[in-house]
C-alpha cells in the first residue's frame, strides 16, 4: 500500500462536506471528509490485521523492526540500567516467531479443549496479555491476529479488582505475562477467583531457581505455568500456516480505563482496525517513507496500538522505551524517532520546562522574542519551518525529542491552544492535535490540516474513515442549530457492541450505527471541531447552575503551574473547589517571591512548607484565577479555594487510570478531610481571600 498525498494546495476554509438531505430536527447534518469523502473498505484496501503485518514483511523483510535497550543490571535492581544502544530482531525473524507462537497457542487451546466467550451470537477464544510495553507483547499480538484467536490487553498498572474483573468477564483461558505480574495470578488462582485461566506464559525465562518456585505454586493451584521460550519450542516442531481471517472476525477486546464505572470490553474487528491504518496512508508521510517509533505510550491503549500498525505499513522500525518515565528524555535521545505519538501532558512538560528554563535575562527576552514572531508566522501562514530561530533558540529543545522528529501527534485529552502553537514553532514540525477518538472508534475520528493558521485549539475536521454530526444537548443548553453539541461519529472504524453489556451498549451506540461521544463540539464555518464541554461528569451547585469538571480542569491545567489539578463540587454549595499539585519550579518561583527569601526547587522540605502557608496558596490561587479569566470562565466556575498537594494523583495510589484519566471518586476520596474543611468555611467573599486551608 502507499501513502496518499495532500492535494497540492489544501482549502482551509472547506474542511468538512455536508452530506445533502442528511439534516433533521435536534441534530446538524452528516459531515464528511471535504478532501477525500468517506473512504471504505475496497477489494484492493488493507481489511485484516495479519495483511499490515504482511505489508511491512514484503517492504522490509531483513530490515531492522523491534528493537530494545538490555538490561545491564539485575532486575530487582530499584535502578536499573539499561543498555546505550538498541537490539534489533527483523521483520523475517518475528515473522517466525510469531508463526511459532500461533502454532503453539492453537495446540493449546486443542489441547485443553477450552470454550470461547460467548457474546452477541459470536464465540471468541480470548487470550490475555499483561505485560508493561515491550517487543513480545507485540510479537504475541501479531501471533494472535495471525491464528483467530482474541487479545485481551490488560494495562501493565492494573490493580488486583479490575485483574480479575477483567480475566473473569473475557472468559480467558490463556494468558501471557511479564514475570512481575505471575505472583499477582497466582495468588488470584489460589484464592478461586479466577477459575477460567487454565495456562500462564511467562514472558520472561523462568530457568531460574524463583521460576522453579513459582511453577511448584502454580502446580499447587491448578494452572499451567510455562515461559515464552518453551511455548516457541512448542510451535516450532509443527509450524502451522496462519488461518484466513476476515474484516468481519473480531481481532480484540480492548478495556476502557473506567474513570467512573466498571471497566468497558469494547468489542474491535480487523475491519475497524484496518480501516484506520488504510485512513492513515491519507496525507500522512514519513521521512524517507519509513515511520521510526518509540513505543513508551501503554500498548494496551488503542492509541499506540494504530500508531505502531499505522509503522508497521510503513515497513518502519519500533523501538520500546525503558519503561521508566523519567529516562522517556533518554530514551527519545538515543532513539531519535521521526514520529512521535504523544499526550498532553508530555507536551505540556515540554511547553512548562523550556518557559522556566528560559529566565528573565537576555536569554529569556531573546527566547520570548523568537516564540512571538515564530507564532505571528504560524497564525499567518501556519507555517512553523526551520529558521534562524531555530538554529539560534530552540535546538535544544527539538534535541530533546531526538532532533529528528517529523510528525507528532496528539491524543487522548485536550491542549491549550497557547501550548500547541507553542510546540509546533519550537519543534518546527507537522503537529496533528486532534487525533482525536475514543476506544470505540479506534482512537480515530477528526485531525487538523497540516499547516492550518487557524487550527490551534480545535481538533479538525472528518477523517476519511468516518462521518460525524451534532445532536443537541438540551440539559445544558446546547443546539445543533447553533453548530454545537454532543459529537457523534459513524464509519468502518466505530466498534458495534460491548462485551456482554447491552445497557452500555444501547446507550452509546443508537440504531443507525452512531456512537455518541459524550463530548460537546462547536463547529466553525471551516467544519473544524473544538471540543467545548463534557457531557459526562456534569454537575449541578446548589443554585441550579451546571458545572463540567472535566473542562474547568482541562482549562485550569494549561497553567505551567499546575502539575496535575483536581476541581471538585457539591450540590450543596455553590462554588467549585479544588486540589492542586504543583510544578515544583514554579511553587519554588512563588514562595520565594512571596516569603522573601530563596526557596529551591530541589528543597523539598521548604516547599512542603511553602505550600501551607496562606499566602503562597493565595498567589497561586491568583495565577490560576488568571488562566480562568483567559479562558472566560463565569464566575460559578471559577475555584474559589484549593488545597496545595505535593502528593500526586498516580495509578499506584489509585487516582489515575492506566491512560493518566483523574478517578474522580478516589481523588475525592483521598483529599476528602481537606476538600470538606475548605467547604466548611462558608461563603467566600473573593477568590484572592479564599485560599485559606
Amino acid at each position: 500500500m502507499s501513502f496518499v498525498p495532500w492535494p497540492e494546495k489544501l482549502d482551509y476554509t472547506r474542511q468538512a462536506e455536508e452530506v445533502p438531505g442528511t439534516k433533521r430536527a435536534g441534530q446538524t447534518a452528516h459531515y464528511r471528509n471535504a478532501i477525500w469523502g468517506l473512504v471504505g473498505h475496497t477489494p484492493d484496501s488493507i481489511q485484516t490485521l495479519p495483511q499490515v503485518f504482511d505489508i511491512g514483511l514484503a517492504k522490509s523483510r531483513h530490515e531492522p523492526f523491534l528493537g530494545h535497550r538490555p538490561l545491564l543490571s539485575s532486575p530487582s535492581t530499584d535502578t536499573p540500567v539499561h543498555a546505550g544502544y538498541y537490539v534489533w530482531q527483523t521483520y523475517a525473524e518475528v515473522d517466525q516467531r510469531r508463526k511459532a507462537i500461533g502454532s503453539a497457542v492453537c495446540k493449546l487451546f486443542e489441547r485443553g479443549g477450552w470454550e470461547g466467550v460467548r457474546d452477541g451470537g459470536r464465540e471468541m477464544q480470548t487470550v490475555g496479555i499483561w505485560s508493561a510495553n515491550r517487543p513480545e507483547w507485540q510479537i504475541v499480538d501479531f501471533a494472535l491476529h495471525a491464528y483467530g484467536k482474541v487479545g485481551v490487553s490488560l494495562y501493565d498498572t492494573l490493580g488486583k479488582d479490575s485483574v480479575e474483573y477483567i480475566i473473569t468477564h473475557a472468559a480467558i483461558p490463556l494468558l501471557f505475562a511479564s514475570s512481575s505480574h505471575i505472583s499477582a495470578l497466582l495468588k488470584l488462582a489460589h484464592q478461586g477467583l479466577i477459575p477460567c485461566l487454565k495456562t500462564i506464559v511467562c514472558l520472561d525465562s523462568l530457568q531460574s531457581e524463583e521460576g522453579h518456585v513459582l511453577r511448584e505454586w502454580a502446580g499447587d493451584v491448578g494452572v499451567g505455568l510455562l515461559d515464552l521460550g518453551q511455548l516457541e519450542e512448542e510451535g516450532q516442531r509443527e509450524v502451522r500456516e496462519p488461518m484466513r481471517v476476515s474484516k468481519h472476525d473480531v481481532a480484540c477486546i480492548c478495556y476502557t480505563s473506567g474513570t467512573t464505572s466498571t471497566p468497558k470490553g469494547v468489542i474491535l474487528t480487523h475491519g475497524n482496525l484496518t480501516s484506520v491504518t488504510q485512513t492513515n496512508l491519507y496525507g500522512n508521510t514519513f521521512p524517507g517513507g519509513k515511520g521510526r517509533l518509540l513505543s513508551y505510550l501503554p500498548l494496551a491503549h488503542i492509541y499506540e496500538r494504530i500508531c505502531q500498525h499505522f509503522v508497521v505499513v510503513s515497513g518502519g522500525s519500533i523501538g520500546f522505551s525503558t519503561n521508566n518515565p523519567l529516562a522517556l528524555l533518554a530514551d527519545l535521545q538515543l532513539f531519535k524517532p521521526n514520529f512521535f505519538p504523544t499526550v498532553p501532558r508530555v507536551l505540556n512538560r515540554i511547553y512548562q520546562a523550556s518557559i522556566a528554563g528560559a529566565g528573565d535575562g537576555v536569554r529569556g527576552r531573546v527566547f520570548r522574542e523568537a516564540v512571538r514572531r515564530k507564532v505571528g508566522v504560524l497564525r499567518e501562514t501556519g507555517g512553523s519551518g526551520w529558521g534562524v530561530w531555530d538554529v539560534v533558540v530552540f535546538r535544544k529543545i527539538q534535541a530533546m525529542l531526538g532532533g529528528r522528529v517529523a510528525l507528532i501527534t496528539c491524543g487522548s485529552a485536550p491542549i491549550a491552544p497557547e501550548v500547541m502553537e507553542f510546540v509546533r514553532v519550537a519543534l518546527s514540525c507537522d503537529v496533528i492535535e486532534g487525533a482525536y477518538g475514543m476506544t470505540e472508534n479506534c482512537g480515530t475520528c477528526l485531525r487538523v490540516l497540516p499547516n492550518d493558521p487557524h487550527s490551534s485549539g480545535t481538533v479538525g475536521g472528518p477523517q476519511p474513515c468516518n462521518e460525524v454530526k451534532l445532536i443537541d444537548v438540551p440539559a445544558m443548553g446546547y443546539h445543533a442549530e447553533d453548530r454545537r453539541g454532543e459529537i457523534c461519529v459513524r464509519g468502518e472504524n466505530c466498534f458495534g457492541r460491548y462485551l456482554k453489556d447491552d445497557k452500555n451498549t444501547r446507550e452509546t451506540v443508537d440504531a443507525e450505527g452512531w456512537v455518541h461521544t459524550g463530548d460537546v463540539g462547536e463547529m466553525d464555518a471551516c467544519g473544524r471541531i473544538r471540543i467545548i464541554d463534557r457531557v459526562k461528569n456534569i454537575m449541578k451547585l446548589a443554585q441550579g447552575e451546571y458545572v463540567a469538571l472535566e473542562k474547568i480542569e482541562n482549562l485550569y491545567s494549561a497553567s505551567p503551574l499546575a502539575a496535575q489539578l483536581f476541581v471538585h463540587g457539591d450540590a450543596l454549595q455553590s462554588y467549585l473547589v479544588g486540589v492542586v499539585v504543583p510544578e515544583p519550579v514554579h511553587l519554588a518561583s512563588i514562595a520565594s517571591r512571596i516569603l522573601g527569601a530563596q526557596v529551591k526547587a530541589e528543597d523539598a522540605k521548604a516547599l512542603a512548607g511553602a505550600a501551607q502557608d496562606e499566602k503562597v496558596r493565595a498567589a497561586i490561587l491568583g495565577e490560576l484565577d488568571k488562566e480562568a479569566g483567559k479562558n472566560v470562565l463565569k464566575g460559578f466556575e471559577r475555584l474559589k479555594r484549593i488545597h496545595v498537594s505535593l502528593d500526586p494523583f498516580t495509578v499506584e495510589n489509585g487516582c489515575l487510570t492506566p491512560t493518566l484519566k483523574i478517578r474522580r471518586k478516589d481523588a475525592y476520596n483521598k483529599h476528602k478531610v481537606e476538600l470538606d474543611a475548605l467547604y466548611a468555611l462558608g461563603e467566600p467573599t473573593s477568590s484572592q481571600a479564599a485560599a485559606k486551608l
